[in-house]
């Protein structure tokens, strides 16, 4: 398909759209407002048009449908096994949902393999008029999606911590490299010399600031980093992980885990490894997710209040969608919860 010519910076017409798709202006109203008898075909090849050629929802969707749709996106870039098994989606949802449903709106939650899919799938609920506003998850460096959704009209919300020079409002504790300083000087206190740290994808923005702080307060106590390994938050990758900083003669006495999946997960490795927790091998995790409580021992962990920030994100989109409504108040900084997975080094 070749997109007509016109003048740089002109919005492109409801005319356009149709010749490049080979349609009349009555098709393309009717694919928009998803009236008529379309063949999916047809339909798909409108959209799929008017998304190439830039035809903006925020003056042409938005136009043609009668009313807001009540729906907000969550979008997660996850593979399904992942969000299956971690359940700070689930605390997050539910804050989201704790919100929205009470105000007769409702949540579209997609799964994507990479960025490539998750901005088209933007572009392609835009064109459809399907949702009011987007919730982002994981912030990553250079992120394209906030300049995206603004283009495409939709009110978005970046979950991360606050950030007043970021284009897109942020929602999430501040500080959050304090709760890592806590982490390292909690297991240094306890005689800890070879301290590894079980992190998320390079390129999101909180492994990044984790990590950054977690070889910095290792560094003003004296220390190096015993390993930071890389993974992409899936069951087996933490199980490798763990796997492989156990498996030496002079192997990691505590791991930091990015969150509290993983740190499960890699108790289990240890234990299968002839170890004992914490006397052993200390674990920390990263979310405080209820189940954590009922690990044997209890895990020691970062609270992130994921639930409250979940609630937050949504009352911030609502408002930006229009409603009246109160931004949620968050305390300013993670706190680190000390349970039984961490306990004094071995000798």
């Amino acid at each position: 398909m070749s997109a007509p010519t016109g003048k740089p910076g002109r919005r492109p017409t409801i005319k356009e759209v149709a010749a490049a798709a080979g349609v009349s202006t009555a098709a393309v109203s009717q694919a928009f407002n998803d009236k008529g008898r379309l063949a999916e075909t047809t339909r798909r090849r409108i959209l799929d048009t008017a998304v190439e050629l830039g035809w903006s929802p925020s003056a042409s969707a938005a136009a043609l449908r009668s009313a807001r749709t009540r729906t907000l996106a969550l979008v997660v870039r996850r593979p399904t096994d992942v969000l299956g098994a971690d359940p700070h989606f689930s605390e997050l949802i539910t804050g989201i949902e704790g919100e929205l449903a009470p105000r007769g709106y409702g949540l579209l939650l997609h799964l994507v393999a990479g960025a490539q899919e998750e901005n088209a799938l933007y572009k392609r609920l835009a064109a459809e008029g399907r949702v009011d506003g987007a919730v982002l998850t994981d912030a990553r460096a250079d992120d394209p999606r906030p300049a995206l959704l603004a283009r495409l009209g939709l009110p978005a919300v970046l979950l991360g911590p606050p950030d007043r020079s970021a284009s897109v409002p942020r929602v999430g504790l501040r500080h959050q490299g304090a709760a890592v300083e806590e982490v390292v000087r909690h297991l240094v206190g306890l005689g800890h010399r070879r301290i590894a740290y079980v992190a998320g994808p390079a390129d999101l923005q909180h492994t990044r600031l984790r990590g950054g702080v977690f070889e910095t307060a290792l560094k003003e106590a004296g220390l190096r980093p015993y390993a930071v390994l890389h993974t992409d938050f899936t069951e087996v990758s933490a199980v490798a992980a763990t796997r492989a900083l156990l498996d030496t003669a002079d192997r990691a006495t505590a791991i930091v885990y990015a969150n509290d999946s993983m740190a499960m997960c890699g108790v289990g490795a240890a234990r299968r490894a002839g170890l004992r927790i914490p006397e052993d091998l200390s674990v920390v995790g990263h979310d405080n997710l209820p189940l954590g409580r009922w690990l044997h021992p209890r895990l020691t962990t970062v609270d992130q209040q994921v639930q409250r920030v979940g609630a937050a994100a949504a009352r911030l989109l609502l408002a930006r969608c229009g409603e009246d409504v109160e931004e949620t108040a968050l305390e300013d900084r993670p706190r680190l919860v000390v349970r039984e997975s961490t306990g004094p080094a071995p000798a």
